[in-house]
């Protein structure tokens, strides 16, 4: 999957972009973590037990210059994406945009 300005987990109607605020310490200051390539990642769990090694995960992508970004759903081994509105399951869709209404607040992102 490419970085792209707008963006949005499979099957979600909300797309969502990076707020003009958003900058490295606030992408480090929110979970996000510098990979290799200069980018920021966040992987965060969904399930209601977070210790557990199971269940899906959210991981969020920043471009290194903080202009594109990419997110998905994806299995626990972060290979496979899902569709979480697909079959219904409103814990896994509340939590997802709880944590996205959370980096709304801290001026990571906007609805687009």
């Amino acid at each position: 999957m490419a970085f792209q300005e707008k963006t949005t987990v499979l099957g979600a109607d909300t797309t969502y972009k990076l707020a003009p605020t958003a900058k490295k310490y606030t992408l480090r200051d929110n979970g996000f973590t510098e990979t290799s390539s200069g980018n920021f990642q966040l992987v965060r769990p969904l399930e209601a037990t977070p210790q557990s090694k199971e269940g899906l995960k959210l991981k969020i992508t920043v471009d290194k210059n903080i202009q594109k970004i990419k997110m998905s759903v994806t299995t626990a081994n972060g290979l496979k994406a899902v569709n979480i509105f697909k079959n219904k399951n409103e814990v896994l869709q509340e939590q997802f945009y709880f944590l996205m209404d959370g980096f709304i607040d801290r001026g990571l992102f906007e609805k687009a």
